[in-house]
């Protein structure tokens, strides 16, 4: 399963979100530190989702990132977040 197929799994069975768009940004990023050549390496996540809300921007990476799991995390080298109220 590819990593955005699995970060979406994830993130929807943990929190049932009403907006989740997950962008690969990966080809801006071909040839720089931490590109490993798989096309998966670089992604942008925009979630809305009633667990998230009203936790400092902190706790709603650190839930995101537990939500992913330390595996699937270490296989991308950069993640943004964006967390809509």
């Amino acid at each position: 399963m590819s990593v955005e197929n699995e970060m979406n799994k994830r993130l929807t069975a943990a929190f049932s979100p009403s907006v989740l768009e997950i962008r690969n940004d990966s080809h801006r990023h071909a040839g720089h530190a931490g590109d490993d050549g798989s096309g998966e390496s670089h992604f942008h996540i925009t979630i809305r989702a009633e667990d998230l809300s009203g936790q400092s921007r902190i706790a709603r990476h650190r839930a995101v990132h537990a939500a992913l799991g330390p595996e699937l995390v270490a296989r991308v080298h950069a993640l943004g977040l964006s967390v809509l109220d």
